[in-house]
């Protein structure tokens, strides 16, 4: 996990896991609509499972 991958997911989470499947991307996108900070949560989860 990089820094720009954190700085990233702190900004724009979908966009960060882009790299990760349609699936991960969907999910942190509908994180994100319910709230920006489980967008985030969600991100930084799946950026460190990588």
């Amino acid at each position: 996990m990089s820094l720009f991958r954190v700085i990233l997911s702190i900004i724009f989470p979908p966009l960060a896991v882009i790299d990760c499947g349609c699936g991960s991307v969907l999910i942190v996108f509908l994180l994100t609509l319910c709230g920006w900070i489980p967008g985030v949560i969600g991100a930084l989860v799946i950026l460190n499972k990588n």
